[in-house]
């Protein structure tokens, strides 16, 4: 199991170098595969709040933590016009939820030869992914190699919970058997996945103390990779501050998931 992790948006420098820091001390303790995660820019708000410090600065601090740590890294990309410039630096493109139908948004990921994680819309069945995983497979420069094959580890899937009316999200596990189905891995979004959307006035709420349960669940069904959102102080957040998982939390979190892994795979 490889882990996605970071601060939800890049704040500053300091934060993500610590954060950066600590998780791979943490990863190379445990022997897990660790993708540092953060976003440049959180384009999908509820309101006109903070989000973060944008591409150009955003890519130079991600490069800085690629260059000191030797991780990958993953981050999200809005529009098509970014996926070129962000895998520069990134390893791995990221398509929000949000936009997970949007055609040029895929292709342009898909063209960069880069791994695409394209993240379940909250709207979307699992059997819908089916749809962006055609629009990256006729896209991507693998799909002219011998056989016509991309490498199986050029899209990952990603779930991350579904609308359940106003305001609640739920994790259908089944969700997760059935994409496996499609030849691809497939993530767990544990973080995002606990968000409250809209519950509070112009801001997103969250329960992050039901994370380590839905970890567990969803580690129990089955999973290639896990995604969390991590942050020093989350209540000082400036997004997601209600269900990122606070650092020092984060290192038992992944050990008991690791004997949860061990003993469903005997």
């Amino acid at each position: 199991m490889f882990l996605i992790a970071g601060p939800c948006a890049i704040e500053s420098r300091d934060i993500v170098m610590h954060t950066a820091q600590s998780l791979k001390q943490i990863c190379d303790r445990l022997d897990i595969q660790l993708y540092f995660k953060s976003s440049y820019d959180k384009a999908n708000r509820t309101s006109m709040s903070e989000r973060g410090v944008g591409m150009e600065k955003g890519l130079e601090i991600l490069q800085e933590v690629k260059s000191t740590f030797h991780l990958p890294i993953l981050t999200d990309v809005h529009e098509s016009w970014q996926c070129a410039p962000v895998a520069q630096v990134a390893d791995v493109l990221q398509i929000p939820a949000f936009l997970s139908r949007q055609t040029d948004l895929l292709v342009a990921a898909a063209q960069t030869g880069k791994i695409v994680n394209v993240k379940k819309g909250q709207f979307m069945a699992p059997w819908d992914m089916r749809g962006a995983i055609a629009k990256i497979e006729a896209n991507h420069p693998l799909a002219s190699a011998p056989d016509s094959l991309i490498d199986s580890k050029s899209i990952w899937l990603t779930e991350r919970g579904s609308s359940f009316g106003y305001g609640n999200l739920i994790v259908d596990m089944t969700s997760l058997v059935k994409m496996r189905e499609y030849g691809y891995p497939v993530v767990f979004d544990a973080t995002h996945s606990v968000q409250q959307p809209s519950s509070q006035v112009g801001v997103t709420g969250g329960n992050r103390e039901m994370v380590p349960h839905l970890i567990r669940a969803a580690v129990a069904v089955g999973i290639d990779g896990l995604f969390l959102e991590v942050h020093p102080e989350p209540e000082k957040a400036i997004s997601d501050a209600a269900n990122q998982v606070r650092l020092s939390h984060v290192e038992t979190i992944l050990q008991q998931a690791l004997a949860i892994e061990r003993t469903v795979k005997h």
